[in-house]
């Protein structure tokens, strides 16, 4: 892959402005997940370096918290700038070490870059309130300080937006930020490193740093001066997170976990564009997206015919490398994702369930899997019960609104669902009663940077976009102003 500006592909961390190499020279090799060609290697570093990490952030966080607000701005307008000037390049890197076709990835660059001039702008209006006194004599207010050190761990599946979304966020507010991207997909983060540098952020605002992942997340999260964790990842790994963070003390923290999202398509849905949103919301990332739709309930009178449509769409999709021309689905990201996808398809089809498409690996051999739709699927099997990151999607029948939200909130994740339906009564009693965070109806895109994003129950803590997404990198401070010398009521 060439690339028009080719310092972007960097294989160093970024730590206080300056490219880094482990000390004790460990390296992770990084692969195409198209044909496991290694596409380079990037430092491992050791805790040492990862605390000079959080010292440096520390350092530029003096400095930083004080810049006004519109020169922050100003440098962070300059950084999505660069990234829209160089969005091709960023897809391509992307692509090669994510494996997402590369007209995604192109949507991805776009979509992180948005955060950055969404924030970069709603800095502006960031600002405390005066409360009315009940103090005689007394002022009342509120100012809202940045926390100040913010560690941002990050996965694989976004790994351009993911970083975007909190980065942006936490810097506009004063934060100064150190990133742990997964090490799968390393090389997005350190391009977007390249180009905060090149738009001038000052070292130590902005960090990216490797290392062994459980060490890497003790010792940031570990340390005192880490005032805000921000983590996107399974649940499980989250739990781990919001452990080591309370037994480090008490901090701010933001969990984006996983999903388990219901489709919902009600008997006066649209048929067709039922099969169009279950489509683009299943299929995606090739399904490695916690906000997938992997359980879809059809009302009964719809079910045969919807399964049929729904097949034959996910029968077209074209399935292949990111490079190649028009392709929709690329390859899952490791051997392990595509081990559990293919355990979950053999134990649906063990079970009784009907494979109408796909069900089997790729000819392209690797990690490349069919898209598989599997009907009648039904609790117990391991496809409608756990999340699962794959492009194979379970449907089944449901008679009754009530049947359908109980089986729909039957999980223990509440992150994103999906309603088709064209009946304001039942869109909105299903918008109401389900117990899910984010609710998309007659369509797939629901995110932005103006959107709450996050989830209830085991999907996470927090929001991230939006004026919410502020929250985990602010303090409120409460303010009271006495003796001024105002006139006192001698009511």
């Amino acid at each position: 892959m060439l690339l028009g500006h080719p310092v972007l592909f960097k294989s160093l961390c970024y730590v206080d402005g300056r490219w880094i190499h482990s000390d004790s020279a460990a390296s992770v090799a990084v692969q195409n997940p198209a044909d496991q060609t290694v596409i380079g290697h990037v430092p491992m570093l050791d805790e040492a370096q990862i605390v000079s990490a959080v010292d440096a952030a520390q350092r530029a966080f003096e400095a930083w918290r004080w810049v006004p607000q519109e020169k922050r701005s100003a440098l962070l307008l300059r950084w999505h700038e660069l990234i829209l000037r160089h969005q091709r390049d960023l897809a391509g890197i992307l692509s090669l070490e994510q494996g997402k076709p590369f007209a995604e990835s192109m949507g991805e660059i776009a979509y992180a870059a948005s955060f950055v001039d969404w924030y970069a702008n709603e800095a502006k209006r960031l600002a405390g309130r005066t409360i009315p006194t009940h103090i005689a004599g007394a002022h009342l207010g509120t100012l809202m300080e940045p926390a100040g050190v913010a560690a941002l761990i990050t996965p694989w599946n976004f790994p351009a937006a993911m970083i975007t979304r909190k980065a942006a966020a936490a810097m506009a507010c004063g934060c100064t930020v150190v990133v742990k991207p997964a090490h799968e997909t390393p090389f997005s983060a350190l391009a977007l490193a390249q180009l905060a540098e090149e738009a001038g952020l000052p070292p130590g605002v902005f960090n990216v740093v490797l290392g062994e992942p459980q060490m890497a997340m003790q010792t940031l999260v570990g340390d005192a001066r880490v005032r805000s964790v921000s983590f996107t990842g399974s649940t499980r790994v989250g739990g781990l997170v919001a452990r080591a963070a309370a037994e480090a003390g008490i901090k701010k923290l933001s969990l984006e976990l996983g999903g388990n999202a219901p489709l919902i398509v009600t008997e006066d849905a649209d048929l067709d564009q039922a099969v169009e949103v279950a489509v683009g919301a299943k299929f995606q990332t090739s399904g490695q997206d916690c906000c997938a739709a992997n359980r879809i309930f059809v009302a009964a009178p719809l079910y045969e015919r919807f399964v049929d449509r729904y097949s034959a769409a996910v029968r077209r999709l074209k399935v292949g490398p990111a490079f190649d021309a028009d392709v929709d689905v690329g390859p899952l990201m490791h051997q392990a994702a595509f081990d559990a996808t293919a355990a979950r398809v053999a134990d649906a089809r063990e079970q009784g369930a009907r494979i109408t498409t796909g069900g089997h690996a790729h000819a392209l051999g690797g990690w490349f899997y069919t898209p598989t739709v599997v009907a009648d699927a039904r609790p117990g099997m391991c496809i409608y019960d756990e999340e699962n990151f794959g492009p194979i999607s379970a449907v089944c029948a449901f008679d009754t609104l009530d049947e359908v939200v109980a089986q729909a909130n039957d999980t223990e994740y509440g992150l994103g669902a999906y309603v088709c339906a064209t009946r304001v009564d039942t869109i909105f009693q299903l918008v109401r009663r389900l117990e899910f965070a984010m609710v998309s109806v007659n369509g797939v895109k629901f995110t932005g940077a103006p959107v709450p994003f996050g989830g209830m129950k085991a999907s996470g803590l927090g929001r991230e976009g939006g004026a919410e997404g502020f929250e985990p990198f602010v303090e409120t401070k409460y303010f009271c102003l006495g003796n001024l010398g105002l006139p006192l009521s001698s009511l």
